[in-house]
């Protein structure tokens, strides 16, 4: 069987229900940009995972990184400083990679009326299994997310990262993140 949808026959599976296929066909606006934004979000933490830093900092290149482990939250960063701090803080292990797995749930995204920009809120938890860490929990918190539309791609605006619980960290980072007042100076060499 095959339905019209829009102008173009969309062919069904046989004991697959037509309107499923209809759902497929035609995705809004809105519904698109919601997807879209979840990608971005998830790329975020691909990236961290496998120690991917200039693309992270791409990722930042219109936005603003912040954190309320920051000595001051309102000072973020951006481009390529967040690629340099992260390189400088993270430790990279054997296979090239942070060896976690960073997950965001909860997320709740919402588009501005005018389609150009928009919000999201999520929790994250990052899992991390070392040679010398069993696997477990080190962190989890939250993001509260901007979002804007820069030439027909949905880009980070600002990403305030929210850290609620600490574990055991020493084979993640090149500091102590439980100490708080995180400063980009102390970490990266200035030009």
């Amino acid at each position: 069987m095959s339905l019209p949808v829009f102008g173009f026959t969309v062919p069904t599976l046989p004991g697959r229900n037509w309107l499923t296929w209809v759902s497929f066909a035609f995705v809004t606006p809105h519904e698109q940009a919601v997807r879209s934004i979840k990608a971005l979000m998830y790329t975020y933490a691909e990236c961290v995972d496998l120690a991917r830093f200039d693309e992270l900092g791409e990722l930042f290149s219109h936005g603003v990184l912040s954190s309320t482990s920051a000595a001051d939250p309102d000072d973020g960063m951006s481009g390529d400083d967040v690629a340099a701090f992260y390189q400088a803080t993270n430790k990279v292990h054997g296979d090239g990679t942070l060896r976690t797995r960073h997950l965001a749930s909860n997320v709740v995204v919402e588009v501005a009326d005018d389609g150009l920009t928009a919000t999201a809120r999520s929790y994250f938890a990052v899992h991390q299994g070392t040679d010398a860490l069993p696997l477990q929990p080190i962190v989890a918190g939250r993001y509260n997310d901007d979002f804007a539309l820069v030439d027909g791609e949905w880009r980070f605006a600002c990403r305030m990262v929210i850290v609620d619980q600490i574990g055991d960290m020493r084979e993640h980072l090149t500091f102590d993140l439980s100490q708080g007042g995180v400063r980009y100076v102390d970490h990266v060499e200035l030009a």
